[in-house]
Parts: structure tokens; C-alpha cells; sequence
């Protein structure tokens, strides 16, 4: 194989794959990869569990206008969990106010989500999606308190709140 056929390929297998993360999402591609979710659904059984902003953002990996969640004003103690499979996400107590119209939190708790590199929208930022079900739910960022010094920047459409029973 000469040298320039290697080129080509490996750009049409660049490209590819490009092309398929900015169609579909993370998802296809950990699939692909062999990851495997503990929760998995098909397109039109996702559509049915989730409401029309959920199936964007968890699905599709959209993002809520700011300001535009009921949990951004949650101060009750609990535990929010993902609205696609139930998995405990986030403990009330890493919540704060960042200012930012999204919930913001500075830490998850113990192997609930994962993290990937996300280049969309001519950006480099570091996904978050759920360990159980692979549902997008925002993003982490370097600039929060302490003791972490990260920033949970969640939809909060892509979650729902238990309060902790009194």
C-alpha cells in the first residue's frame, strides 16, 4: 500500500467517524468501541420515557436555555438522579450558585458519570454523561470551588430531585 493510499484512508476513517459523532452524538461512537451502558433503550423507546426536552438534551445532546430549570433554584437537601435511568447523580450538598443559569455542582458522586472530549460547536470542553445510560448532561469545568475546583454544569432537565425524607 503506498503511502498516499494509507493517507486516504485513514482521512475516510477520520472523517468517518467525525462526521458520525457530529450526526449522532458520543453514544454510536462508545458503542461502537465496545463501551456498553447498563441502561439501554431504543430511539423510539427513549422518545417515549422522556418528555421532548429531555429526548434533546439526554439524547441528542442539546442544551437548556439558562435560567430555564426548576433545579436551578433546588436548595432542598437530596439527591438529584438522571432523568433517563434513575441513576443518583449529584448530593444537594455539592450544589452551589455559579451564576450561570444552570445548576452547577462540584462534585458527582462515586462512578455516576463519566467524562468525554466534546470539539462541537468550534469549542474544546469535557462532556458529562451518565455511567448507567450514556444520557448527556452537560459539562465540567476547571473554574469552581473548592475542595474540587470543578464545575458540574448540568442541565437540569436532564435530571429530577428526590428531597430527603424529614
Amino acid at each position: 500500500m503506498t503511502a498516499m493510499t494509507r493517507r486516504a484512508l485513514i482521512f475516510a476513517g477520520t472523517a468517518t467517524l467525525t462526521t458520525a459523532f457530529l450526526l449522532r452524538g458520543i453514544r454510536p461512537l462508545l458503542a461502537a468501541s465496545g463501551h456498553v451502558f447498563a441502561v439501554t433503550h431504543t430511539e423510539e423507546e427513549w422518545r417515549k420515557r422522556l418528555s421532548k426536552e429531555q429526548f434533546a438534551i439526554l439524547r441528542e445532546q442539546d442544551t437548556e436555555r439558562p435560567g430555564s430549570s426548576a433545579l436551578l433554584n433546588e436548595h432542598r437537601k437530596g439527591i438529584f438522579f438522571c432523568a433517563g435511568c434513575d441513576q443518583l447523580l449529584f448530593a444537594s450538598e455539592t450544589k452551589f450558585e455559579s451564576g450561570t443559569g444552570w445548576p452547577s455542582f462540584w462534585a458527582p458522586l462515586d462512578k455516576a458519570v463519566e467524562t468525554t472530549r466534546d470539539t462541537s460547536h468550534g469549542m474544546v470542553r469535557v462532556e458529562v454523561h451518565c455511567s448507567r445510560c450514556g444520557g448527556h448532561l452537560g459539562h465540567v469545568f476547571d473554574d469552581g470551588p473548592k475542595p474540587t475546583g470543578l464545575r458540574y454544569c448540568m442541565n437540569g432537565f436532564a435530571m429530577r430531585f428526590t428531597p430527603k425524607a424529614a
